[in-house]
């Protein structure tokens, strides 16, 4: 259950890498512009269609080169998938799923599904909701298979609803049948949320023993609007600053996860070494539980894991890893503080990079 190989081409810094990962730990080590980081970039491309690094995907593309190709193998339940993506300077996409085209980008999700954990992670405690609610949705979907249609479904509604907004309608009865359907499925993914966080706050308890044993960390869910009211009445009583701004204010769109530690907002009380451990422990806690629910096991792409934890951390932390039974990818500089880390585990395997080269791999 588990990606067995990965080969990069005209990516990054890489003319050509071929991988081939064990099921466990994977420690990918190099000096500052090695690309080792591109590694991880070219599994989130693979998974989500998308870099973690840069908003431009022809950034990806090695100078001098027109595309770059990626692809892997994973098995999986008894089954190999094979995935394969090329992307080129005008933006053209192709994608390969098992030898067919597949309709949308969610199919490489649903047989990839990735944990990314960087330095910018912290954005997911101390950003806006919209971290919060990525955080949220990513889970949801791959527990839930009404999900993406439900999602799909209010997304385009909220659309037509504020194009509408946009005109300046004179009359509430010009958005009533909009804000009917929206309000339906709004309930809907509404619901599908609420449940999923229900069932994640106990997944996360024993993350969070582990991790940051000293600390009450709690989790509550807001809807996007005021939960004593339906949303049809909330839509049709801010009708008129609605159509003032040009926009709908409340709704699922604005929904948010609200993390506090003792009662007090997280990043208001945190370190950023705790910061990185409970975005660990929150992401572990969604593994977790995708394993619980559907025997599914996520692959973790840790980038410079050893930053900013002591040892005694870097232990916890892997061991917590290893007990999701994840497959996980981490990058680090300093191969002395990966080697305290990986040393009780029988199943690690460590990789060197330079200049865009695998050179040796061991494990």
């Amino acid at each position: 259950m588990s990606v067995t190989q990965l080969v990069l081409n005209r990516f990054r810094n890489i003319d050509t890498l071929q991988l081939e990962p064990g099921p466990g730990f994977n420690c990918i080590l190099g000096p500052n512009g090695s690309g080792k980081t591109a590694i991880l970039e070219a599994l989130h491309f693979l998974g989500l269609g998308r870099s973690f690094r840069t908003n431009q995907p022809a950034r990806a593309i090695q100078d001098g080169q027109n595309d770059f190709l990626l692809f892997a193998r994973k098995e999986e339940q008894g089954r190999v998938h094979q995935l394969g993506m090329q992307r080129d300077r005008t933006g053209n996409l192709s994608l390969r799923l098992d030898g067919e085209t597949p309709e949308r980008l969610a199919a490489f999700a649903e047989v990839l599904p990735l944990q990314l954990i960087t330095p910018e992670s912290f954005e997911l405690l101390t950003g806006g909701p919209a971290h919060r609610r990525q955080f949220l949705d990513w889970g949801v979907f791959h527990v839930e298979s009404g999900f993406l249609g439900c999602w799909g479904r209010v997304k385009r509604l909220l659309k037509q609803r504020n194009a509408l907004l946009k005109r300046r309608p004179k009359r509430y009865d010009e958005l009533s049948y909009w804000d009917s359907e929206l309000a339906r499925y709004s309930g809907q993914l509404t619901a599908l949320r609420q449940a999923y966080v229900a069932d994640l706050i106990p997944a996360l308890e024993p993350m969070l023993q582990r991790l940051l044993p000293r600390y009450q960390v709690t989790l509550e869910f807001a809807q996007g609007w005021d939960k004593s009211q339906s949303l049809d009445a909330v839509l049709a009583n801010q009708f008129e600053r609605d159509q003032m701004l040009g926009f709908t204010q409340s709704g699922p769109h604005k929904a948010d996860l609200r993390i506090k530690v003792d009662g007090i907002p997280v990043q208001e009380l945190f370190s950023r070494g705790e910061l990185k451990l409970l975005v660990c422990a929150l992401k572990l806690a969604q593994a977790a539980l995708l394993k619980d629910k559907k025997q599914r096991r996520v692959s973790f792409l840790i980038d410079d894991l050893p930053a900013e934890l002591d040892a005694e951390k870097r232990l916890a932390l892997t061991s917590a890893l290893a007990e999701t039974q994840a497959q996980v990818f981490v990058t680090a500089i300093d191969a002395d503080k990966v080697n305290d880390m990986v040393a009780p585990l029988s199943d690690a395997r460590l990789f060197h990079v330079k200049q865009g080269r695998l050179e040796t791999a061991n494990g």
